[in-house]
């Protein structure tokens, strides 16, 4: 495979020699150039034409924010953003994904600069083979039919691009919607922000989960992450959220592999949602998960920025459907209503599914 060619724009010379020394390790990757600032950036894209940038938020001349607008309205590429993760570093790198950013990292502080860094190569390589969105996200508007709640329960994991695919997921939720719990691959002080952002934005509240807090209709809960995994206990009649001070799954903490088989217990009752993401953290969960009797469904591979999560869930047959973006909140509002039999196969019916 030829290496990804990677510009590093940065105004720290010890960040860019980090990052240029980390990445030099992998040979899918070749780091052609560094930019001290977006000018400089421009001038080396234009010289060096690399496959993907790893941008600064806050640098002199002009932020990072001003020159990703620019870029992905003129010469869209793909860009992981480094952003420090204070409340102010958090809302901004927040704002970099809605603006076109693949991806979203802290930048470190020095005693983390091994986790910081450890899946940043894997994510250049992804990001450089991500699908960008092209212009305004569509305005998608919160479900005007009446909505009567079934008694299911939703399930949603997401990663790389999932800020995107959660926020157009979400925009056509109504005020009464069905109790959601998300589990996003992202920094701690990012999703603070990520849950503040949903909350102005939304009609359902929306809020980081609590230990203990009751599963209830009109709310979505979004995992903390840091130190914790965001599970369901108190079985279907009782249900609330756990948060478990437990090891890495897959790599991550949070994972949707502990969120979807905490939830197996509930079977019939949950609905499991895999949106866009690299890699496959909670494929084999979702597959224990419809053995139990939920229904599934995943993302189509046309609105996804990196298919991997849902490719995996769709591969090891776990999700029933592939469904774009924007009809997912569609389907899931739809099994989450009335009788909420939908469309496509139940647990009760299938045989395909090839066991983890």
């Amino acid at each position: 495979m030829t290496p990804k060619r990677v510009l590093i724009v940065d105004d720290s010379p010890t960040i860019r020699a980090l990052l240029r020394n980390h990445l030099a390790q992998d040979p899918r990757l070749v780091v052609v150039g560094e930019a001290c600032d977006p000018f400089d950036a421009r001038e080396k894209i234009k010289a060096l034409l690399p496959d993907v940038l790893t941008l600064d938020v806050e640098m002199p001349r002009m932020n990072g924010l001003e020159f990703l607008e620019k870029l992905m309205r003129l010469r869209p590429m793909p860009v992981v953003m480094i952003s420090t993760e204070t409340q102010k570093g958090s809302a901004a790198a927040l704002e970099a994904l809605s603006l076109g950013a693949v991806e979203c990292i802290g930048k470190p502080s020095f005693d983390r600069l091994s986790d910081t860094f450890f899946n940043l190569p894997d994510l250049l390589v992804a990001a450089a083979n991500a699908r960008l969105r092209t212009g305004p996200r569509a305005q998608i508007s919160p479900s005007a039919t009446a909505f009567n709640w079934n008694g299911k329960y939703v399930l949603i994991g997401s990663s790389t691009g999932g800020v995107d695919a959660l926020e157009t997921f979400l925009s056509s939720y109504p005020r009464n919607c069905p109790p959601t719990l998300i589990t996003q691959h992202m920094p701690e002080g990012f999703l603070a922000s990520f849950a503040r952002r949903l909350e102005s934005k939304m009609q359902p509240h929306v809020a980081l989960a609590t230990e203990g807090a009751p599963l209830l209709p009109g709310n979505v809960y979004l995992a903390p992450g840091g130190e914790y995994h965001l599970a369901v206990a108190g079985g279907a009649d009782r249900p609330k959220c756990r948060l478990l001070n437990t090891e890495k799954r897959n790599g991550h903490r949070p994972s949707v592999e502990v969120l979807f088989d905490s939830a197996v217990p509930m079977g019939k009752r949950c609905v499991g949602v895999m949106l866009t993401g690299m890699g496959k953290d909670g494929a084999e969960a979702m597959v224990r998960l419809r053995q139990a009797g939920a229904r599934c469904l995943a993302q189509d591979e046309a609105s996804s920025v990196v298919f991997g999560m849902p490719r995996a869930a769709l591969e090891l047959g776990a999700a029933e459907q592939a469904v774009p973006i924007g009809q997912m909140a569609g389907k899931v509002l739809g099994l989450c209503s009335g009788s909420g039999s939908g469309s496509g196969s139940s647990a009760m019916k299938f045989s395909s599914v090839r066991r983890a």
